[in-house]
């Protein structure tokens, strides 16, 4: 029997396939201003992207909360008391219908060793690596990877602490190769006549939003994101996208 469950709703043809909640922005008394990650970065890009009037809160679709009936359908009760880093990698251990495929900083991820056995194409890098090689590396391994597997839905984790200055990611990736990199996922994956989901995932820069906010301008000044790309893929594919959370 199907779960019953809230999160899926219908979208209307006139909203953008931007799902975003202002209760993502985390506030306690002002002490989130202490903390190295910028806890209202994702309010910030729906700003930009209001000021480059791409955006309208009508044109947005609202996430609704998961409830804990909602996510005990893929996790242990105890894992949602305790709470620990690389759930998906754990959840999906085994699921050959899931292929993960990561691009991170090898000497400080991922710690738990347990669940990088779950990442079918590792792409590991060193400390400072810099956007050529990056990029190079993200083009060639992702080409493999929808060779060797043909998703239903490509979700992709988008991070920004690979860029220069991140003291938690290690790597020297400039702005516009966090921009470039985002286009040419959604360019290989597009060719693919595939639907992707793309979520904003870590970084811990004050400068990350608007990098964020100017690579969805750039991918909507491609053609590659908006309500019409959004219903061609959705028509590619039986599987439904899923409102958010490799980088």
């Amino acid at each position: 029997m199907p779960h019953p469950t809230q999160l899926y709703q219908p979208v209307p043809d006139s909203r953008w396939p931007i799902v975003y909640s202002p209760r993502y922005n985390i506030t306690f008394l002002g002490l989130e201003k202490l903390h190295p990650f910028d806890a209202g970065k994702w309010g910030k890009v729906i700003s930009f992207l209001k000021e480059e009037k791409l955006l309208s809160d009508s044109m947005l679709v609202e996430a609704r909360e998961a409830s804990d009936e909602d996510l005990l359908v893929v996790h242990t009760r105890r894992y949602l008391n305790e709470l620990k880093g690389n759930g998906h990698e754990r959840d999906f251990m085994g699921d050959k219908r899931v292929y993960i495929m990561d691009v991170y900083n090898r000497h400080i991820y991922p710690g738990d060793r347990f669940a990088k056995q779950a990442i079918r194409r590792k792409v590991e890098l060193e400390w400072g690596t810099e956007d050529g090689e990056y990029l190079q590396k993200v083009e060639r391994n992702l080409g493999r990877a929808l060779q060797e597997y043909r998703p239903d839905v490509v979700v992709y984790n988008a991070g920004t602490d690979v860029l220069e200055g991140d003291r938690l990611g290690g790597l020297a990736i400039s702005a516009q190769g966090v921009v470039k990199r985002d286009e040419l996922v959604f360019r290989i994956v597009r060719g693919h006549q595939l639907p992707i989901l793309m979520v904003t995932s870590g970084g811990y820069q004050k400068r990350t939003a608007r990098i964020i906010a100017d690579s969805i301008l750039n991918l909507y000044g491609l053609g590659l994101i908006g309500p019409a790309s959004a219903s061609v893929s959705a028509q590619n594919s039986d599987t439904p996208l899923l409102p958010p959370e490799v980088p």
